[in-house]
C-alpha cells in the first residue's frame, strides 16, 4: 500500500470523525464507508503481529474514550435525554423487574437454594421482594433487604397498598395502625399463613387485646433495659434539641435504672411511676434493688435522681412522665399486665402476625414503641442463629402512622435490619411529619438509608414538594422560537424538572412516583387491596348468605378470644 493511499485513509477517518462530532451523521457514514476499502487494503497488507498490536491499541483507546468521565457523563445525560429523565422498560426490567428479584430470591432467602430452577421461576416474586406500583405491565419491586417508605397525604391510598403489602409478607409480620381497617381487610387471609393476634391498649372497636405486653419484660438485662427506656421516652420525643435533649438524655439513663430495678425486684410499672413521683419512696427502694445488678452505672443514675435537688428533679421528671402517662389509660394497664408475653421465637417460626393498635391521644405511643421495638430487637438478636446472619423468612415491620404511635428509631434502623432480614415500610403523611419528629439529622439519615420511596401526592408543603421535585432529577427539553411569519428562527434546549412541585402535589388518585436506588424515577399505579383476587373472593364468601351465619359465629368466637386471651397452644412466657 503507497503512501498517497494512507493519506487518504487518514483524511477519510478524519472527516468522518469531524462531521460526527459536529452532528452531520449523514456525511460521517459516508465518508466511513469510502474509508472501508483503502482500510482494508491497507490492512492486508501488514503482518498478523503488527495487526495484532493495532489492534490492542484500538480496543485500548476506544476504551480509555468510553470509560472516561467526560464520555460517561455524556452518555448519561444522552440517555436522560431520550428517556425524558425516567426510568424505561429496560431499566425496570434490569434493576427493579421480577426476574431480577426472583435471581437474587437465595441471596435473600437462603432457604430457597434448595429450589430446582423450574420451582425458583414459578416463585412468587412477593416471597423475596416488596411491590411498590406497575408500570404498564411491568411491576416495580424493591428486594426484602431495603427500607420502603411512603408519603400522601390522607385519603390518598396509602392504606390500600399497604393492606396489600401485609398479604403478601411471607414470614412473621409486626403492623401498626390508629384504626381497624387493615385489621378487618387481612385478618381472615392472614389466618392462612399463621396466627393473627391484637394488641390494643387503647380498647378501640371494643376489641380486647389478645396479647399483653409488660415493659418490664427482660428488664433484668441492663441492655433491654437501657433499649426499653429509650423506646418509651423517643415516643414522647418531637425531635428536640438544646435543653430538650439534654434532659430527655437523663430521663433515659434515669427510667433504664429503675426499669431496671423493678425488673430484679418482681415488681411492676405502678411501682415505677411511684418511684418516680416520690422520691423517698425510690431512696428507700431502688439502691437496694440495684445492688443485686452489679452494675454500678445504674445505681449512680439512680441514686443522682434520689438527691439531686428539687428544680433539677421536677424537670427529669416532666420528661419521664409522659412516657409513663398510658398507665393511667385502663385498657392500657390492663394491656401491659404482666404474665402474660409472647416469645418472639415462636411468633417467628409460626409466621405470626401482630396488629399493634394505637391513638396519640391516649398516651399509648411509649407503649406501643416499646412492644415494636421488643419484637425487632430480639428479632435481631435471633437472626444470627439463622444462614447468612438473617431471618428466613424475614419479619416484616407495617409501621403505619409509626410518627404517631411508634416512634421507633428508623435512624438506627434502616442502616442495620434489612442486613438481618428484617423488611421496614413506614408510610408517613409528609416529610414535614418527619422532620417533626426526628429532626432534621435524623431525617437526613433515614431518607439516605432508604431504598426506595413511594409518593402518593396529597401534600401542599412547598419545601416537602420542591424536595421531592430536586430529588426526580431534570431533563431537557427542546425550544423552538419563531418569528411573526412563522419561521423558525433558533432551537434551543434547556433544563426542566423532570417533575413539577405542582405535578406531585397534584398526582391522580392511584397514581404514584417511585424513587429507588439504581435508577431514574417511576410513574406508575399503586393496587388497592381491594381490587386484588382473593380479597374480593374472600368477601364474596363472607357476604354469600349461606356464610353469614358462620361469620357471625366466628367473630364471637374471636371476641371471646380476645377477652379470655387464653390459648392452649400458644406459648405464652412469664
Amino acid at each position: 500500500m503507497n503512501l498517497s493511499a494512507l493519506i487518504f485513509l487518514v483524511l477519510l477517518i478524519g472527516a468522518a470523525a469531524i462531521a460526527w462530532q459536529r452532528g452531520s451523521r449523514s456525511y460521517a457514514v459516508g465518508s466511513a464507508a469510502l474509508a472501508v476499502l483503502p482500510g482494508w487494503a491497507f490492512a492486508t497488507s501488514l503482518a498478523w503481529p503488527v495487526l495484532v498490536i493495532v489492534g490492542v491499541l484500538l480496543v485500548g483507546a476506544v476504551w480509555h474514550r468510553w470509560a472516561r468521565t467526560s464520555a460517561t457523563v455524556t452518555r448519561w445525560s444522552a440517555r436522560s435525554r431520550r428517556k425524558s429523565g425516567v426510568a424505561s422498560t429496560l431499566d425496570v426490567a434490569r434493576h427493579a423487574g421480577s426476574l431480577v428479584h426472583r435471581r437474587r430470591a437465595v441471596t435473600v432467602r437462603p432457604s430457597l437454594a434448595g429450589l430446582t430452577r423450574w420451582q425458583r421461576w414459578r416463585l412468587p416474586t412477593g416471597e423475596a421482594a416488596v411491590e411498590l406500583c406497575r408500570v404498564g405491565v411491568q411491576r416495580v419491586w424493591a428486594s426484602v433487604e431495603d427500607v420502603v417508605l411512603v408519603f400522601g397525604g390522607p385519603r390518598t391510598g396509602k392504606s390500600g397498598w399497604l393492606a396489600g403489602r401485609i398479604l403478601d409478607a411471607p414470614g412473621a409480620l409486626v403492623v401498626t395502625s390508629t384504626r381497624t381497617d387493615l385489621l378487618e381487610l387481612c385478618w381472615s387471609l392472614r389466618t392462612r399463613r399463621g396466627p393473627v393476634f391484637v394488641f390494643n391498649p387503647v380498647g378501640m372497636a371494643g376489641l380486647a387485646s389478645s396479647i399483653t405486653f409488660d415493659p418490664l419484660t427482660g428488664c433484668t438485662n441492663p441492655v433491654t433495659a437501657g433499649e426499653r427506656a429509650t423506646d418509651m421516652v423517643a415516643a414522647t420525643s418531637e425531635g428536640s434539641s438544646g435543653d430538650r435533649s439534654y434532659w430527655e438524655g437523663q430521663a433515659r439513663r434515669v427510667l433504664a435504672a429503675l426499669l431496671h430495678a423493678a425488673a430484679l425486684g418482681c415488681l411492676t410499672m405502678s411501682d415505677v411511676l411511684a418511684w418516680v413521683a416520690d422520691a423517698d419512696r425510690a431512696a428507700r427502694e431502688v439502691p437496694a434493688l440495684l445492688r443485686r445488678s452489679g452494675v454500678q452505672a445504674f445505681e449512680q443514675d439512680a441514686m443522682q435522681f434520689i438527691s439531686t435537688n428539687d428544680r433539677t428533679r421536677t424537670s427529669i421528671t416532666s420528661t419521664l412522665m409522659p412516657a409513663l402517662g398510658w398507665l393511667t389509660h385502663p385498657a392500657a394497664a390492663a394491656a401491659a399486665a404482666p404474665g402474660q408475653g409472647f416469645d418472639v421465637a415462636w411468633l417467628l417460626a409460626q409466621r405470626a402476625t401482630v396488629f399493634l393498635l394505637g391513638a396519640e391521644e391516649a398516651q399509648t405511643g411509649p407503649l406501643v414503641c416499646a412492644l415494636t421495638g421488643h419484637v425487632a430487637r430480639e428479632a435481631r438478636r435471633l437472626a444470627v442463629q439463622f444462614p447468612s446472619g438473617r431471618l428466613d423468612p424475614p419479619l416484616t415491620l407495617a409501621l403505619d402512622e409509626a410518627a404517631l404511635i411508634s416512634p421507633v428509631p428508623l435512624e438506627n434502623w434502616t442502616a442495620d435490619m434489612g442486613g438481618r432480614g428484617v423488611t421496614i415500610i413506614a408510610p408517613f403523611q409528609s416529610r414535614a411529619q418527619l422532620l417533626a419528629r426526628y429532626g432534621p439529622h435524623k431525617t437526613a439519615t433515614i431518607l439516605n438509608n432508604t431504598g426506595a420511596v413511594v409518593l402518593f401526592g396529597g401534600t401542599r408543603d412547598r419545601d416537602d414538594l420542591q424536595f421531592w421535585s430536586t430529588l426526580a432529577g431534570e431533563r431537557d427539553e427542546r425550544i423552538t422560537t419563531t418569528d411573526l411569519h412563522g419561521r423558525v428562527a433558533s432551537r434551543t434546549v434547556r433544563k426542566v424538572p423532570v417533575l413539577e412541585p405542582a405535578q406531585i402535589a397534584n398526582l391522580p388518585r392511584g397514581k404514584v412516583v417511585v424513587i429507588r436506588r439504581g435508577m431514574a424515577p417511576v410513574i406508575g399505579r399503586a393496587r388497592m387491596a381491594w381490587r386484588r383476587r382473593d380479597v374480593r373472593a374472600n368477601l364474596r364468601l363472607r357476604t354469600a348468605p349461606r356464610f353469614r351465619r358462620l361469620d357471625l359465629l366466628a367473630r364471637r368466637a374471636r371476641r371471646r378470644l380476645f377477652a379470655t386471651a387464653v390459648s392452649s397452644d400458644r406459648p405464652w412466657t412469664r
